[in-house]
């Protein structure tokens, strides 16, 4: 079964670590991600940009809109993912625990559906 971990941060988070905080956190993820490849675990990992620089797209009854962020209404956004294969839930919850976001973030865990076609 593939799972979704999707680190879920507080808005302007980032921009209060100092330089040094920043590069301690990326290189945690990174040996959190490395550790996962060599246990052949991760498909996928993706850091996210800001919500400064995402933009929304909604189409109602024909019409298009579009919505540069930042969002004033959030008061998260999704900084990041991490695409496991797993035998179980139990299995990609323990793995979640083990993500250092956890401890600065929310790690949200989330199982992959079908797609119907």
């Amino acid at each position: 079964m593939s799972y979704l971990l999707f680190i879920v941060e507080p808005v302007g988070q980032r921009a209060q670590r100092t330089p040094e905080e920043g590069r301690e956190a990326y290189a945690q993820m990174v040996c959190y991600a490395e550790d996962l490849k060599a246990r052949g675990l991760l498909v996928r990992a993706e850091s996210l940009k800001s919500e400064s620089e995402a933009v929304r797209l909604r189409i109602r009854d024909g019409e298009r809109t579009l919505m540069d962020g930042p969002y004033a209404e959030a008061k998260e956004m999704i900084g990041g993912f991490f695409l496991l294969t797993c035998e179980t839930r139990e299995e990609a919850l323990a793995l979640a625990a083990e993500c250092p976001a956890a401890q600065w973030a929310t790690v949200e865990v989330r199982e992959l559906g079908p797609c119907f076609m």
